[in-house]
């Protein structure tokens, strides 16, 4: 949706956050754009996918991202929206463009009733959850980019390009909760500066290639040739120039060139220069027989030996050459010019006024500026959604109420940061302390403990436990095989001395402003404990040092050589005696006489085997 081809265009400018960045940040979520994203994928497999899909996420945003997101929803769409829509699922499905009906004047097409009905059921979910809905006039992302240009949000949640057309700073183009990828940024800053791009260069980009108002665009135009034609204009004038191209002027690209380095000033003396002849052998300036007489001065040869032989590709440096060039190089500019001219020309009503006020236009919700829109964050009315997603999704309330605990924990901690009075998580669960330190995808979390204030607290939590067991396998074991990406793991149950404890991942920061002192006390206690740990480490590694030392004391591992002797002596046999008699003469007595009997003349191996025998 939007320009084609204009995401890619901007990916390289991209900013890669993390959950980190949208905290306690206002964003404004394109609806629709939720809506329709994976009800394709899941249609089948799961009952009302776009109010799962929404219970989900909003779960996740507010709670996981630690964002106040502001939902907006589509209005009216505009006639141009109306018939381009139409001629996209003529194009799809392989009918004549031929007989796509006219659209009337002023009339539009109303969505489909379906898709009407799920919006519907989308809005009253969030209005139950205490979400601000805001409805736009006309195009749901135009909304969300005036709200972020004029402050009332941070960052826009939407894939639809359009959305820097009208005007947004900060697009955020998906959110995926249960990913370890961080999710693209785009700034418009960053779009300036990387691309020399502004918000009216991109209109007229859209002009140039197609939008979702005018999917044909200019005929032989693509991104890149609209891309090199509006940068060459600054945003002051590129719709202006526009306007005169499309409208048959013949001075449609005098002052194009932004700067004197594009193109060659013209003059009298540029006019009547006389290009010099060159060397036919090195290249340079003078003829060849010229350089026979008097070698060539920008040669490096001594004098006598004539001109070198230029290489491939050699490219003369005089003034006279480089004129030239320039000159080349500006009349194929022009030439490329008057062609993107005259493709514009040869278009009729470009470019469409209607379309160019649509994407200025500052007014796209039911709000003015004295007043602005209403955004507020109320409580979850818990029961309501209960029984809402009780009859739409058929779930088990002990479910619904367990999937809703971290909403219901992050609105209690930002209302305990603002009014710390003793109050209670549900009007069940109090704050019980801070388990310990989690990483998850690279960030930190706190796992806060919550106490259950009843009596009988083990037989309560066991029928729960049970309870929401069975009911996560009756509801959840159906989307197994699919990879969602938006479910939220819910609380865990937490046995600790008989008591049982839900555990729930929270912002560190928002715990740190609930409950400053229980936040001290669990940081004091891990530093104890890292200390302990160090001195016991230092402790054992002193102990396996001291022990290493005795054995080493006990006895010390003697060389090869101290072993053996390095000399051996060998054994002469008297004339007259054979090996055996030497050898039973040797039995009897020390080692020393058997080195004395050995004899030169015997083999290695022999001597050997006396020796040690």
């Amino acid at each position: 949706m939007g320009v084609g081809g204009l995401w890619d265009l901007l990916k390289p400018y991209a900013r890669l956050e993390g959950p980190d960045f949208l905290v306690n940040k206002r964003v404004a979520v394109d609806l629709s754009f939720w809506i329709v994203q994976h009800e394709t994928a899941i249609k089948a497999r799961v009952r009302n996918p776009h109010l799962r899909l929404i219970f989900f996420r909003t779960i996740n945003l507010f709670s996981k991202f630690g964002a106040f997101p502001v939902f907006v929803t589509d209005g009216t769409p505009s006639p141009l929206k109306s018939r381009a829509r139409i001629a996209r699922f003529f194009h799809a499905s392989g009918i004549d463009l031929s007989d796509l009906p006219v659209a009337e004047e002023g009339v539009s097409i109303e969505r489909n009733t379906a898709f009407s009905k799920c919006v519907q059921e989308c809005v009253e979910l969030l209005e139950l959850f205490g979400m601000p809905v805001l409805k736009a006039k006309g195009e749901a992302e135009a909304l969300c980019a005036q709200l972020d240009s004029e402050g009332y949000v941070d960052a826009c949640v939407t894939a639809d390009s359009d959305a820097f057309l009208f005007g947004a700073k900060c697009v955020i183009k998906f959110v995926r909760p249960n990913s370890k990828e961080p999710f693209e940024c785009y700034h418009m800053s960053d779009i300036e500066a990387g691309l020399g791009l502004k918000r009216k260069h991109l209109i007229a980009i859209s002009l140039l290639v197609g939008n979702d108002h005018d999917l044909n665009g200019v005929q032989g135009i693509g991104l890149d040739t609209a891309l090199r034609f509006v940068q060459a204009f600054s945003e002051d004038e590129i719709l202006n120039r526009l306007h005169e191209i499309g409208s048959g002027d013949s001075p449609i690209f005098q002052g194009a060139i932004k700067s004197l380095d594009d193109c060659v000033p013209v003059s009298s003396e540029s006019s009547l220069k006389i290009k010099y002849s060159h060397c036919s052998l090195c290249g340079h300036p003078g003829s060849k027989r010229a350089h026979f007489k008097s070698s060539c001065e920008y040669c490096s040869t001594s004098n006598g030996e004539g001109c070198m032989k230029k290489p491939e590709g050699f490219k003369c440096d005089c003034s006279s050459c480089d004129m030239d060039r320039r000159e080349k190089e500006q009349k194929k500019q022009e030439n490329w010019r008057i062609k993107v001219c005259n493709k514009i020309a040869m278009e009729s009503n470009f470019p469409n006024d209607e379309i160019i006020k649509m994407y200025l236009c500052s007014n796209h919700g039911d709000f003015t500026e004295e007043v602005g829109p209403c955004i507020s964050w109320g409580s979850p009315n818990t029961e309501m959604l209960v029984d809402f997603l009780a009859f739409h999704q058929h779930w088990e309330p002990s479910y619904i109420r367990r999937m809703m605990l971290p909403m219901l924990s992050t609105v209690f901690l930002r209302e305990m940061a603002i009014n710390p009075v003793k109050t209670l998580l549900y009007g069940q669960y109090e704050f019980d302390s801070i388990q310990r330190l989690k990483i998850r995808y690279g960030h930190q979390f706190y796992v806060v403990k919550w106490k259950k204030t009843v009596p009988a607290l083990g037989s309560i939590m066991n029928s729960i436990l049970s309870e929401e067991s069975d009911m996560q396998q009756d509801v959840v074991d159906v989307d197994e095989s699919l990879d969602l990406g938006d479910e939220s793991e819910g609380p865990r149950i937490h046995v600790e001395e008989g008591s049982c404890y839900l555990l729930t991942d929270e912002n560190m920061d928002i715990v740190r402003a609930a409950f400053p002192e229980e936040v001290d006390r669990f940081l004091h206690e891990k530093e104890l404990k890292e200390s302990k740990r160090k001195k016991s480490s230092s402790l054992r590694s002193e102990g396996t040092n001291e022990k290493s030392e005795l054995k080493s004391s006990r006895g010390v591992q003697l060389s090869i050589t101290e072993f053996y002797r390095s000399t051996k002596v060998q054994i002469q046999l008297k004339p007259g005696e054979d090996l055996p008699r030497v050898s039973d003469s040797q039995g009897d007595g020390t080692s020393k006489e058997k080195r004395k009997v050995s004899n030169p003349n015997l083999s290695k191996s022999v001597r050997r085997r006396l020796l040690f025998k």
